[in-house]
């Protein structure tokens, strides 16, 4: 990251020291998938009931207002991003066909029925899987979000609650289970395994950028070609003679990330990134798309941000890495953030600056990505 710029290259001349026992845990910020797919009609009107927005009665009918109010709906869906808008949303689809087999209702919110509830979460009957803290906290944000939209409000502080959370958290929680970080020599072998068609081109371009941008998974397929090409854009790319800057609309809110330019093409992340939007025919829209059956031309299809972690896994077995595992343990260890992590945990720079190119808004989140490599750099046994 010299002058807050990441190239390959210099990753690789600011990692000489570092070893594959100097692996960083990443922490896994992915959202959870655990909340059921059961949506039945009722939660289906409570969905479209957390969208309205409606005018007083007594200014209803009201040309001007009554234009603004879908103006004002859009806005509203916008304030928080759209996968937290989907994890609200099975949030409340779980609790409301959780209360419906229990014989109540979700409205309006009851502490006691909600503790129940959380207490449900943490030791299911029957084969439910138990779910985590820091999941059944998710939850409890999910619901207090939703009541909040239906103009109620849920005091997770009273004691139905937090008693019942606190004795949980005392008799359940565990340490953080997170995923192992991708480091240089790993992303350089994880590209080598990739094949020269259009596949291939398209996800060496998706691990190296996204290795050395420090992306998340959502970053790299949100990404559009130019500003605004399409409504569900995360993000667009600008290309220059020094490499690649990228605008994203991040959790953090916008930022700017530079991705130089390193001195090899089959290792460069913005070579890769010309190539693929070369060779697809790429100039308007997503820039990472779904390739036709035959493998032969780029469609139009948005990726979806799952391709990302399955390539990851993929490529990880395929190179070898940690081959004295089993594959499954394999498996388990890498994800999507795995990439994320990788590059914090490679990057002998300026705290400050790898913060800034990760978009953590404290340096405690970007310690916790380094502290691995950093263990034991200070022995205060010896210095004792």
């Amino acid at each position: 990251i010299g002058h807050q710029n990441v190239t390959l290259e210099n990753m690789g001349n600011l990692t000489n020291k570092s070893t594959k026992s100097e692996r960083s845990d990443a922490h896994e910020a992915e959202v959870s998938s655990s909340a059921s797919n059961d949506a039945p009609n009722s939660d289906e009107h409570s969905e479209r009931e957390r969208a309205s927005i409606a005018l007083p009665s007594h200014v209803a009918g009201s040309g001007t207002l009554d234009r603004l109010v879908d103006t004002a709906r859009g806005y509203a869906e916008a304030s928080t991003a759209e996968n937290t808008n989907k994890a609200y949303a099975a949030d409340w689809k779980h609790f409301a066909r959780w209360c419906r087999l229990k014989g109540t209702d979700p409205l309006p919110p009851s502490p006691e029925m909600i503790g129940l509830y959380v207490a449900d979460l943490a030791a299911p009957a029957g084969k439910a899987p138990a779910l985590s803290v820091s999941t059944i906290e998710r939850r409890l944000s999910g619901l207090a979000w939703n009541y909040t939209q239906r103009g109620f409000t849920l005091d997770r502080k009273n004691r139905h609650i937090a008693t019942v959370l606190a004795g949980i958290k005392r008799k359940h929680a565990r340490p953080p289970v997170q995923k192992e970080a991708i480091l240089l020599e790993d992303i350089l072998a994880m590209v080598a395994t990739l094949p020269y068609d259009l596949r291939g081109l398209r996800d060496r371009a998706i691990l190296l950028v996204g290795f050395a941008g420090g992306l998340r998974r959502s970053e790299i397929v949100s990404l559009d070609v130019h500003k605004d090409d399409t409504p569900d854009s995360g993000g667009w790319v600008e290309i220059f003679e020094g490499g690649a800057m990228l605008t994203l609309n991040a959790k953090t809110g916008w930022r700017e990330v530079e991705i130089g330019r390193g001195s090899s093409d089959q290792t460069c992340p913005v070579h890769a990134l010309e190539q693929w939007l070369h060779f697809a025919k790429i100039d308007f829209g997503p820039v990472f798309v779904r390739c036709a059956h035959d493998g032969k031309r780029a469609l139009e299809t948005r990726l979806s941000d799952k391709h990302v972690a399955r390539l990851i896994k993929a490529t990880v077995l395929t190179s070898g890495i940690r081959s004295e595992l089993p594959e499954a343990k394999r498996l388990a260890m890498f994800s999507g953030h795995s990439l994320r992590a990788g590059l914090a945990s490679s990057a002998e720079v300026d705290e400050r600056y790898v913060q800034k190119q990760l978009g953590h808004t404290s340096a405690e989140m970007t310690r916790r990505y380094q502290r691995r490599r950093d263990r034991f750099r200070v022995n205060l046994t010896k210095a004792a």
